[in-house]
Parts: structure tokens; C-alpha cells; sequence
């Protein structure tokens, strides 16, 4: 199974998350009873939030969404548990993609009153694959101070713990449900030297895996992070070509961060042409042209159009055309 599950150890621990939550909440109310005395200023407060273990949340978040004036929030249910869970009682306002550009003007109505408004998402940090993007540049241009509140976001925990170069990195998020518009962002991406990461939903994977294998070669490395810091927390760690036969007849559940490694650059990993000619194959019966499956292979690698285009000849011979300005190519 590519998930094992982890709950005999997480109910064996439960006990003690209890007792660590309970002095969590001490020592916020002993931080609080500090820190009032450091009264807010007026402005749009992003405060990130637990992206599962209501454990990963500042002591300065803390304070800052129980001294807000109001709270805006993704989802008011799925937001009052955590509230609740810290005996906060900020009034809360839903603002979702859906009512963003119609919130805006009572927002920023309140924050020129000078009121002090906290923005949170369903988990993270607003604004990254969350709404605040919008509002924060309304904001910005009416002059409205910003103050960013730092703590979890999954991009940074999956990377974190990837064991992929962490140098460079390229946070795509979700992808376009635009298909030309998504695979020139996977072409772009495809080219890049950066590790690349991804949100993928968990009803896309098996899509989303046949399409970026497709684009970046089976060859290429890849991490799957799955629910992290809850219970079923998992990693998979593999090639691309893995990861899709793995998942061909298993769809995993929860939030799923999927990181592939950047191009290789190396003149010693360049692919072999056992791998070139499986791109092709699977390229062309996925119902490519074999000069778009050339064009596709030469463009996820280092080799040239050129040999690739003669290997592509010795597998499919003359029965299927290419065009004549490829063989003339230099590169």
C-alpha cells in the first residue's frame, strides 16, 4: 500500500498532545495578560494558522485574533473550532473567493475607522493559494498598514522535509483548469533548474501525474506530502514513472503538496535512449504527433532535437511524418 498508516502511534501519543495542548494554552493566557499592554495598531493583520495540528500557531497569532476587532475568515465553521479550542470570541466575517470583491469596500471602510482586522485562511498563511491577495493590495493602495503574522504554510513544511535541493525553489500552487494555459506552465516548469511545487487536489493526482510525467520524463524525481503535521502525515518519495504506477489504481485522500525535483543540468544525466524512447511511446500513444512528442522529449532534456528526432525515426520508421525542417536542425 504506498500509504501506511500511522494511527496506532499517534493514539499512543495522544495523551501527552493533550497535556502539551493544555499548557499550550497556559502559557498563551500568561502571554496575553503580558503583552495587552502592547496595544494593536489599526490595520489588516494576515495571520497564518495550523495547517492540521492546532498545536502549530504562534503565541503573537494568538494575541492578535483575540485583541482584532474582527476576524475574517475562509470558512466561519471550520475557523470557530479553532477559535473555540482557544477561547477566543472575535466576532468572525466570511470572506472566500466567492464574496472578496464585495467585502472589500466594508473592509476597507472599517480599517480607515482605524479598527484592527485579522485575515485568516482554512490553514496557512493568507494569500498564498488563499484569498488575502486581493485585499491586501487594496490595502496597499489605499495606504493601510499590513502587518504579516508568520507561521505555517505547506509549501515551506513540504520542502522542509523533501530531501530535494531547497537552494532554489518555484511555488507553482494549483494549476490552471485551462488546458493550454496548464501545460505551458508544466513546460516552463519542466525547463527549470528549481524544484517545483505543487498543490494538487486529491481527486486530480492520477491526472495531474500522467500529464506532468508526460512533459518532465519518468526519470525525474518526486515527493508526494500528504496530510502533513495530522494524523495520517505521510511522504512518498520516488521517480515520477513510480509515482504513476503506484497511483494508477489508488487515490489517496487529504491535502496533497507534490514537489518534483529541477532539470539536471549535468552532462552525465543526460537520459538514455531506452528512456528517450519510452517518452516517445508513451507520448505518441497518448495521441501525440510524433513531431510534438520530438519537440516535448527535447524539450525536457538536454538532448538534442536533432537525436532525438533520428531515434524517433529508428522506432517508428517513415509511417508516421515529421516535418522536413527538423532533420536540417542544429540543436
Amino acid at each position: 500500500m504506498l500509504f501506511a498508516s500511522l494511527r496506532d502511534r499517534w493514539r499512543t501519543s495522544h495523551s501527552k498532545r493533550t497535556s502539551l495542548s493544555s499548557q499550550l494554552k497556559e502559557t498563551y493566557q500568561l502571554h496575553c495578560s503580558i503583552s495587552m499592554q502592547d496595544a494593536l495598531e489599526s490595520g489588516l493583520y494576515l495571520v497564518a494558522t495550523p495547517i492540521g495540528n492546532l498545536e502549530d500557531i504562534t503565541l503573537r497569532a494568538l494575541r492578535v485574533l483575540k485583541s482584532a476587532n474582527l476576524i475574517l475568515s475562509e470558512d466561519t465553521r471550520h475557523s470557530g473550532k479553532l477559535l473555540q479550542h482557544y477561547n477566543i470570541k472575535t466576532p468572525l466575517l466570511s470572506y472566500h473567493k466567492f464574496n472578496e470583491s464585495q467585502r472589500g469596500t466594508l473592509i476597507l471602510q472599517k480599517l480607515q475607522q482605524g479598527e484592527i482586522i485579522a485575515l485568516i485562511s482554512d490553514a496557512g498563511t493568507p494569500g498564498i493559494s488563499d484569498p488575502g491577495e486581493q485585499l491586501t493590495k487594496l490595502c496597499v493602495h489605499n495606504k493601510i498598514r499590513v502587518f504579516p503574522i508568520p507561521g505555517p504554510c505547506a509549501v515551506v513544511a513540504a520542502l522542509s522535509a523533501s530531501g530535494l535541493s531547497t537552494d532554489e525553489f518555484t511555488f507553482v500552487g494549483f494549476l490552471s483548469k485551462h488546458t493550454g494555459s496548464r501545460r505551458q506552465r508544466l513546460l516552463i516548469s519542466s525547463s527549470e533548474a528549481a524544484t517545483q511545487i505543487f498543490y494538487v487536489p486529491p481527486h486530480k493526482i492520477q491526472a495531474f501525474l500522467d500529464e506532468v510525467t508526460e512533459i518532465f520524463s519518468t526519470s525525474r524525481n518526486c515527493v508526494i506530502a500528504r496530510e502533513m503535521t495530522k494524523v495520517h502525515e505521510e511522504f512518498w518519495r520516488g521517480t515520477l514513472g513510480e509515482a504513476k504506477e503506484a497511483l494508477s489504481s489508488y487515490q489517496p485522500k487529504g491535502e496533497i503538496t507534490i514537489l518534483v525535483e529541477g532539470k539536471r543540468d549535468s552532462a552525465a544525466e543526460v537520459p538514455s535512449e531506452a528512456e528517450i524512447a519510452h517518452d516517445l511511446r508513451e507520448l505518441v500513444s497518448n495521441g501525440h504527433s510524433l513531431s510534438m512528442a520530438v519537440k516535448m522529449v527535447s524539450e525536457s532534456t538536454t538532448v538534442k532535437r536533432k537525436s532525438v528526432y533520428s531515434l524517433a525515426l529508428k522506432i517508428f520508421g517513415d509511417k508516421t511524418e515529421l516535418p522536413k525542417q527538423i532533420s536540417s536542425e542544429k540543436d
